[in-house]
């Protein structure tokens, strides 16, 4: 079955591991014959990525470089790969990272769960047939610790919390694409989950390499203000939905 999807990815100094990123993401559009992928590209990234992918984009019209100076943080770039997928009318949405963090050949999979009722796709590291590698303990240890910290607090009840593999139908992204996030990096995605915690969801196993070494204390501080922001919402009887 072929699907109109798309696949969101900020790239950001991706140089190093550009070649075998576009290799194994290739293989799956081929395979599925069908896709188009939006990298977003932004100040942050200081290398050779912007004319690597404009490249690339210039040979393959399935790969479509979006140069989005006006980004002030990761979340501006998802969202300006949303906000581009929508225009194009893709039905299917999904964000994953670059620097084979995320592995390719797991879209098939999004795909085939958001294909079955589901209105959100999830990965998930922590449940049957995921995992992580190549990480250090403490970044592990901050992936766990988010999940369970995030269902206690939020009331929430998923596997992990923390992932930002994820993919949704358009008429999802359509409804928090232009709302008022708090989240400034990664956390995002737990604020996300947590507001469409209403929403027809499936956790989808995936395996995840952690390259990074740490997460920058700034993000560590931003997702703290950001999760007892919503707890507080929480114990007032004012939880925000997306629905």
């Amino acid at each position: 079955m072929k699907f109109n999807f798309a696949v969101v990815i900020p790239m950001a100094n991706e140089q190093a591991d550009f070649k075998p990123f576009v290799n194994s993401l290739t293989e799956e559009l081929n395979s599925l014959e069908c896709g188009t992928v939006y990298f977003v590209v932004d100040t942050v990234s200081k290398d050779n990525t912007l004319q690597l992918c404009q490249d690339l984009s210039a040979k393959d019209s399935r790969f479509v470089t979006v140069w989005a100076p006006e980004n002030k943080n990761v979340v501006d770039a998802y969202m300006r790969g949303y906000k581009e997928a929508l225009k194009s009318k893709h039905e299917l949405i999904i964000e994953m990272d670059a620097g084979l963090s995320h592995d390719p050949k797991a879209l098939p999979m999004f795909l085939r769960v958001l294909n079955e009722g589901n209105e959100c796709a999830f990965g998930s590291r922590f449940i049957n047939g995921g995992s992580i590698c190549d990480s250090t303990w403490k970044r592990t240890f901050l992936s766990k610790f988010g999940t369970i910290l995030s269902n206690v607090l939020l009331g929430s009840k998923m596997y992990d919390m923390t992932s930002g593999y994820q993919g949704f139908h358009a008429d999802v992204v359509e409804k928090f694409v232009n709302y008022n996030l708090l989240s400034k990096a990664h956390f995002y995605q737990t604020e996300l989950r947590y507001l469409l915690r209403k929403s027809r969801y499936a956790e989808i196993p995936i395996h995840y390499r952690a390259p990074s070494p740490s997460v920058s204390k700034k993000a560590i501080y931003n997702s703290f203000d950001v999760l007892f922001h919503y707890f507080f919402l929480r114990l007032g009887f004012k939880a925000p939905v997306i629905k």
